[in-house]
């Protein structure tokens, strides 16, 4: 097996942030040490990597000591706190030249992580947006309040994320009301049907044509239950029926080979619910295909 770099990422700045508060299964705080664990320095040292910059985990507040605040959604203004140190160490990371991986903690984070790179970028990134989930739900639309579902939305809201250039891959559990919010942002849904259907290499080449393919241009949130749960069920929310390894493997390819990647975010891994740190290893290993890493 051979490996190469895309063009100029030499540096990357890793931020965990162990964010449970948006999601109502414990256990997510857990998933920045356990990506660590899987030996995310030691592999990307062998990648080639020249400069780890390795920023630790953000102080999130304990849920135990934390005032839910709003029953809509839950935890907010805390969460948003989080969401603006996030956005603070992100804009700094790509202003100096660097590839942010952001380590997860629930899904909330999003928020944090393109709201720093509007600030860093001047405008919005492309988004490409992996999960079984829409996350596009509003704290009125919203069954559970759980914030982690409302990501989405807000980013498209605050105006951290462009509706047409934000793609979603992986869809196959969306609440009716906000199948409706779906439709109305513009935003490009793929559902594993389509997946199916059209193959992850055209879905793949569409979702580019629509996040942009300019260098370091294009984020990537991946949650790992967008995976199907036999190979990643160290996740919170599984979903049967979702993307195999290769398919999720191919979309960091690809994305690789484009040059259009910028940024990596990987979320929702929860190590309680994991078989032998199984969730944490392939997350590890979809960021190396993301930095560049093939088969040949």
């Amino acid at each position: 097996m051979t490996t190469t770099l895309p063009p100029k990422i030499q540096r990357v700045d890793i931020i965990g942030v162990p964010m449970d508060l948006g999601a109502s299964r414990r256990g997510v705080d857990m998933g920045p040490s356990a990506v660590r664990y899987a030996r995310l320095h030691e592999r990307l040292r062998r990648l080639g990597i020249e400069q780890i910059e390795d920023h630790g985990n953000l102080q999130v507040p304990d849920r135990e000591s934390a005032a839910e605040n709003e029953s809509d959604a839950k935890f907010f203004p805390i969460i948003d706190a989080v969401c603006g140190k996030l956005a603070t160490l992100i804009e700094k990371a790509v202003s100096e030249g660097g590839f942010p991986i952001v380590l997860g903690g629930d899904h909330s984070i999003a928020m944090g992580t393109l709201k720093g790179l509007r600030a860093a970028l001047g405008k919005p990134a492309g988004l490409v947006w992996i999960d079984a989930h829409s996350d596009i739900n509003s704290p009125e639309t919203s069954t559970s309040g759980n914030v982690h579902g409302m990501p989405l939305f807000f980013a498209l809201k605050n105006g951290y994320a462009d509706p047409l250039r934000t793609v979603q891959i992986g869809l196959r559990d969306v609440d009716p009301r906000e199948k409706a919010l779906l439709r109305e942002s513009g935003v490009r849904a793929f559902s594993m049907s389509d997946v199916d259907r059209l193959g992850m290499t055209k879905v793949m080449e569409m979702s580019l044509d629509i996040a942009g393919r300019d260098a370091k241009s294009v984020h990537v949130s991946f949650d790992m239950d967008g995976i199907d749960p036999s190979e990643a069920p160290g996740t919170g929310t599984p979903v049967k029926g979702g993307l195999s390894y290769r398919e999720a493997h191919l979309i960091m390819e690809m994305l690789a080979e484009s040059g259009a990647l910028g940024s990596i975010e990987m979320v929702e891994i929860n190590p309680i619910l994991d078989q032998r740190n199984q969730t944490a290893i392939l997350a590890v290993g979809l960021i190396l295909s993301g930095l560049g890493k093939s088969i040949l």
